[in-house]
């Protein structure tokens, strides 16, 4: 009885209109996000429509992805200026040529959109990486690029130690002796140029050896692994 009463007092003042409130509020949150969900996919589609509509509509599209991946190349020209002074008479040259070539990929690559993002944040990438290879590029035009050790000190950059010089110096003869026995004429113009010259992986070295970033990481990983086995075999543990 005494349980009756305190279920007809709640219902009474309210306790059962406050949970039907909230469960009436729960659903609020996912049902937002679904509703931003549908909206992000109708516009992915509908950029992709229009792209592939021909026309006057796919011109006005292809417009207006072109002025999407201007501004994403140029805000990447604009964060990484301060490191390349000597290119700034070329950046505004260097964003357009990315946003003309990002709007090539892209259109190549309409059936490669999953609509794991808005198409617009795929799009942008296509030009923020295409310019942030061409300025890497400009920045090493007309440059050698060394692909054989000038030197062996650059292997000792940082003075070592009265008492570590001598372990220093017995590492580095290892070193050198296993990258001249066990590695590959290939390997080792790799090796020197990625981890001695620091030249940039996709952007310089792959096209002055002709070949891709993906092969560039393999032989890299491969050298490191046959210099590894040399060290051990000499008793070096790394």
């Amino acid at each position: 009885m005494d349980s009756s009463r305190a279920i007809m007092r709640w219902e009474t003042e309210g306790g059962a209109t406050h949970v039907a409130d909230r469960r009436a509020e729960a659903p609020k949150r996912p049902t937002t996000e679904a509703h931003d969900a549908r909206a992000r996919d109708r516009d992915s589609r509908e950029w992709l429509r229009s792209l592939r509509a021909g026309g006057a509509t796919g011109d006005k599209a292809i417009a207006r992805l072109h002025a999407l991946l201007l501004r994403a190349a140029r805000f990447e020209v604009a964060r990484r200026r301060p490191s390349l002074p000597h290119l700034r008479d070329q950046l505004d040259e260097i964003a357009l040529e990315a946003a003309d070539d990002a709007l090539i990929s892209i259109l190549a690559r309409l059936d490669d959109f999953r609509a794991e993002s808005r198409f617009t944040t795929w799009a942008y990438k296509f030009a923020v990486l295409d310019a942030a290879v061409k300025l890497r590029k400009r920045a090493w035009q007309g440059q050698e690029v060394p692909l054989e050790p000038a030197t062996w000190c650059l292997f000792a950059s940082i003075a070592p130690e009265p008492d570590d010089e001598l372990e220093q110096r017995e590492l580095l003869s290892l070193l050198r002796a296993g990258i001249d026995a066990v590695l590959t004429s290939h390997q080792r113009r790799v090796l020197v140029a990625l981890t001695l010259n620091d030249v940039p992986i996709i952007d310089v070295l792959a096209d002055r050896l002709n070949t891709t970033r993906g092969a560039l990481y393999k032989t890299l990983h491969d050298a490191r692994r046959k210099l590894r086995m040399h060290l051990a075999e000499c008793g070096v543990a790394l």
